[in-house]
């Protein structure tokens, strides 16, 4: 038995307009159903192609903020997010997540501001976000996330050092061995490299499963890492050099 919040979902594209800018993704604009089998998936491609978009449609479709926060979140300091969730139904498990958090780098400010407006009602534990750095507060947001919930982080290495990464791995490990599902958009080679999760490329060729080594975001890399003097050389070539 499939004893994940999201098992997959599928995309009708005859509720996306002829004119919308989402038929002209690559990587969505062919695809109609997706089944996640794993309870952390990555999403990860170049920029533009899709993987931040199709997080926010499960977000929002799951009854996210689409600006981030968990479903009890209600605020818009600008309307930017697309429509694909009119057009995405999201196969749910017979396991109903306990809490939820979307969070989203670019708008973590904003979240931010709520967060420490909420907290001041009676129950509320004051976390003071803004008293900190973007990582520190980043962090220690996740860091009080529970077990069985569903988590959507979009590019959360923005506002992580390579350390921090790392401890954010061992978040993500304590999360899913107690019930959480997560998905991921990212680049970070860091946060792929997380053992057993499924991670989903993003691609001309629409969206399908990868190997952590043959993502990009590896293979750069590692190539920079290993041949530097090369790659800079290559990078910016002296005067006069071809």
């Amino acid at each position: 038995m499939n004893e994940l919040f999201i098992s997959g979902l599928r995309i009708d594209w005859t509720a996306v307009p002829l004119d919308s800018y989402l038929r002209e993704i690559p990587s969505l604009c062919g695809v109609e159903e997706l089944k996640f089998s794993r309870p952390v998936t990555f999403f990860v491609g170049e920029n533009g192609s899709g993987k931040s978009t199709l997080l926010e449609a499960i977000a929002v479709g799951y009854g996210f903020n689409p600006e981030g926060g968990s479903t009890n979140y209600s605020f818009s300091t600008y309307d930017s997010h697309s429509r694909l969730y009119d057009a995405v139904t999201l196969y749910k498990g017979v396991r109903r997540a306990k809490w939820g958090y979307f969070l989203r780098a670019e708008s973590f400010y904003n979240v931010a501001t709520a967060e420490d407006e909420y907290s001041r009602g009676p129950y509320g534990r004051p976390m003071h976000f803004h008293e900190r750095s973007h990582g520190e507060s980043f962090l220690a947001l996740i860091r009080d996330f529970k077990g069985n919930a569903l988590y959507l982080l979009d590019e959360p290495e923005a506002a992580l050092s390579p350390q921090k990464q790392l401890e954010l791995l061992l978040e993500i490990r304590r999360l899913s061995e107690n019930g959480a599902q997560l998905f991921v958009a990212t680049h970070s080679p860091i946060l792929l490299g997380y053992p057993g999760a499924e991670i989903l490329s993003f691609d001309g060729d629409g969206i399908h499963s990868v190997d952590y080594r043959d993502t990009e975001s590896y293979r750069i890399t590692h190539a920079f890492l290993t041949r530097y003097d090369r790659m800079i050389r290559d990078l910016f070539p002296e005067d006069g050099e071809e």
